[in-house]
């Protein structure tokens, strides 16, 4: 059976903490494992600097030039047929893959990568010359949004190829059908940054809407006190469900109405995916990254404002039939484009001639 060395340099696949990322690593490793070979979590060294820590980065060279020597002895006996790298950019670079796949004499592949030449000088720039170095390396790059695709086709490496593998569910059937109707949904972690940006926009959106609405909010997190501070003038509308396991989260979007999740600073959103499947009509703000996710059309740029977001929201609450209808279509959306099977064909239609060449 063909082994593949695996490789999320930003988070480990098997750590517990709810993670978007960690979630699509694996399903990757799922994606591979159901075109019959096995994966194999090759090291759990995490390379990510956050802020920008010279000496940081310095360490995290040192602790790498270790794991390379003790992959590369270790996996002489039991040579996998192919590595791959999930997630390589400038505050987590792969500082193992390239070289123990060239000490090996195995193909270097890459899953969801980015390149940011202007971090190649100040404090990131050690972790921004790796990350570039190590997208050099590849032979193959599977992007997974558009924007994606900008910088690592303006600066790709000679002879390689750049392959769009969409974001997926570890499914290859539909759960069944939401009724769309009951409160909102929003779902997400409750943290500083981005997500709290997000519940701010919420909280921006609510004020505008009219009618007798409701909102569930499933998620929890270091920043949940802020977050039930942004919402606390619609106490009573706004129910705060804490953070749900698997199970728990698709019986709260089978009783919702809409997702509603503005999506700042998501690289897509499993989220978004999750809820379509069930026949959910998503209201989401237009950015990068979530639009290769989201049924198009009508959702509003972030420029355009809280107003415009709630104006969404309001067309959909007023309308079950449009509910339905958009929720219909999301769904046979992901049925065709975002589940596991037409993930792996992908994978391996692409990766098999690297295989069969390789020496």
């Amino acid at each position: 059976m063909t082994r593949v060395a695996f490789y999320a340099p930003m988070k480990s696949p098997r750590s517990p903490v709810p993670s978007g990322d960690r979630e699509m690593a694996r399903n990757l490793m799922h994606a591979i494992e159901s075109g019959g070979a096995t994966v194999d979590l090759v090291s759990e060294l995490r390379i990510h600097d956050r802020t920008g820590e010279p000496t940081r980065q310095a360490t995290a060279r040192r602790e790498a030039q270790a794991e390379i020597a003790r992959l590369t002895r270790e996996l002489q006996d039991a040579r996998p047929a192919l590595w791959v790298t999930y997630h390589n950019y400038y505050k987590a670079p792969d500082l193992i893959g390239p070289d123990v796949s060239r000490a090996l004499g195995i193909p270097y592949v890459q899953i969801e990568s980015t390149r940011a030449r202007k971090r190649l000088t100040g404090p990131w720039a050690q972790f921004a010359e790796a990350a570039e170095a190590a997208c050099d390396a590849a032979q193959v790059i599977f992007y997974l949004t558009s924007h994606d695709l900008i910088t690592i086709k303006r600066h790709r490496a000679e002879g390689q190829r750049l392959v769009r593998l969409r974001p997926f569910l570890p499914a290859e059937t539909l759960p069944p059908p939401s009724s769309c109707d009951g409160p909102m949904l929003a779902a997400g972690m409750m943290r500083p940054g981005d997500k709290l940006a997000s519940y701010r926009i919420i909280a921006e959106t609510l004020a505008h809407l009219r009618g007798d609405w409701r909102l569930d909010i499933a998620g929890d997190g270091p920043a949940r006190a802020e977050v039930e501070a942004l919402l606390a003038p619609f106490a009573g509308r706004v129910r705060f469900l804490g953070q749900l396991d698997r199970a728990a989260l698709d019986r709260a979007y089978a009783r919702a109405s809409l997702l509603l999740w503005p999506g700042a600073g998501e690289a897509f959103g499993m989220v978004y995916l999750e809820a379509q499947a069930t026949g959910l009509p998503v209201v989401a703000q237009n950015r990068p990254g979530v639009r290769d996710v989201v049924l198009r059309g009508g959702h509003p740029g972030p420029r355009e404002g809280a107003v415009a977001l709630a104006a969404r929201v309001q067309e959909m609450l007023d309308n079950p039939r449009l509910r339905r209808h958009t929720g219909a279509a999301a769904r046979d959306m992901v049925a065709r484009k975002h589940l596991i099977g037409t993930a792996t064909r992908r994978f391996w239609k692409t990766v098999t001639p690297l295989l069969e060449t390789a020496p």
